[in-house]
């Protein structure tokens, strides 16, 4: 079942064009998780190829991201924690998920918007307590925004490098050897966002820390 999905949104990115990455992009940044490692990456290699521009696959993914991010934040802000953690569970949303990125966004705020559009599973959730806690929408915006523009970017130099090491995995047509591509080649890129995502959280926590004795006095 999930391959044959992978399938299809891979066709999709094929012969859709910028339309198909901003409606998948939108989805995959709504409850829908759709993986962004098998749209951004075919799309760069077919602006290799000439049929479409490396800018053009950015944008496209960044609009596509936000639309989907700005859709969770407004239904989450509307319909609340309750309905979500009832209903939640119909669409791979179970209360748990919900928790953790609630955790996410309380100890982290606005720069774990951020960084959470550069990590797996998170980045499809975080728009969610966003809205439930009814963060400001301005800021949230520009997080958003800017981390999905980061992450496209990365996917789209995975998928150039796609074109260059492997120019016949796009005739394959196989989303599986696709991932395990974009998996090998992330791995420095997934280590520098780790090694960011601490110092900003080192320097977060030490700011706290410093702060904690003058607001007791």
């Amino acid at each position: 079942m999930l391959h044959h999905l992978l399938e299809l949104w891979l066709g999709w990115v094929r012969d859709g064009g910028y339309w198909a990455i901003i409606l998948l992009m939108a989805m995959e940044s709504s409850i829908i998780p759709v993986p962004s490692e098998i749209v951004i990456p075919p799309a760069a290699f077919l602006a290799a190829d000439g049929h479409m521009s490396f800018a053009g696959v950015i944008l496209a993914g960044t609009v596509g991201s936000y639309i989907g991010s700005a859709i969770s934040y407004w239904v989450s802000l509307w319909v609340g924690r309750p309905l979500l953690a009832r209903y939640g569970k119909y669409f791979l949303l179970g209360e748990d998920k919900i928790a953790r990125a609630e955790v996410w966004l309380t100890r982290y705020e606005a720069g774990g918007i951020f960084f959470a559009r550069l990590l797996p599973v998170i980045r499809h959730l975080i728009s969610i307590p966003a809205g439930i806690v009814r963060m400001n929408f301005a800021a949230f915006s520009l997080m958003t925004t800017s981390g999905a523009a980061l992450w496209c970017g990365v996917l789209t130099y995975l998928g150039y490098l796609a074109h260059q090491q492997r120019p016949d995995l796009l005739k394959k047509n196989d989303p599986v050897e696709w991932e395990h591509f974009i998996k090998h080649a992330s791995v420095w890129v997934v280590i520098g966002v780790a090694i960011l995502a601490a110092l900003y959280f080192l320097v977060l926590r030490l700011t706290v820390n410093k702060k904690a004795p003058a607001g007791m006095a």
